[in-house]
């Protein structure tokens, strides 16, 4: 998380949201060969547990289970011009939003692993609307318990929520606003858009 406390990000509810609708984010966890991480699709199977799955040949998976474990999930970013701001002596940045959830990894057993994938394509087949959502039911007898076997499911149990909003707040209104135009101007829309938000 940003030192600065201007950038701190501390609404529980909206992180949430935010790591919902990302689905996906970098899982980091120590190992006695050193640090690994895993990047993976997540959603949340109770307020504060995340669900999550990697493949079993991972070199995370053997280490996870008991494990102190770093969950991230980056948003937009993007390079800010101190040229932007209209005001004179600043620097460059760079504006980005991010949430960090530290807690335990523990192994889910096959049934909640079932459960987990049925859930996480429920979710993100919605999405695609009006497409016909996808099922397992619709692969060949047998594939979906063989392809099951070359995964593991885990579970993170949320102990501390960090969250980053770099988006200008360190500045006054109208160089904020200034920025996120000519932000725009150069095509990062989004953050622009978190940019404008932020400066109300």
């Amino acid at each position: 998380m940003h030192p600065d406390p201007a950038f701190r990000w501390e609404d529980r509810a909206a992180m949430r949201a935010y790591v919902a609708e990302a689905g996906f984010g970098a899982l980091f966890a120590a190992t006695p060969q050193g640090p690994h991480v895993a990047h993976v699709p997540a959603l949340f199977v109770a307020e504060d547990r995340l669900g999550f799955h990697l493949a079993r040949g991972n070199a995370l998976a053997r280490h996870l289970d008991g494990a102190e474990t770093l969950f991230v999930v980056h948003g937009p970013d993007a390079y800010i011009s101190p040229d932007w701001y209209g005001l004179p002596d600043q620097v460059p940045t760079w504006n980005y939003c991010a949430v960090e959830l530290q807690g335990r990894a523990r192994r889910m057993d096959d049934g909640a692993l079932v459960d987990l994938l049925d859930r996480l394509s429920a979710e993100h087949e919605a999405r695609l609307a009006p497409k016909p959502g996808w099922m397992r039911g619709k692969m060949a007898p047998g594939l979906f318990d063989r392809m099951l076997a070359g995964i593991v499911g885990f579970t993170l149990d949320v102990a501390a929520w960090r969250g980053t909003r770099k988006l200008g707040q360190n500045k006054p209104a109208h160089a904020r606003l200034a920025a996120a135009d000519a932000l725009e101007a150069a095509g990062g829309r989004a953050v622009a858009r978190l940019m404008r938000e932020a400066a109300r």
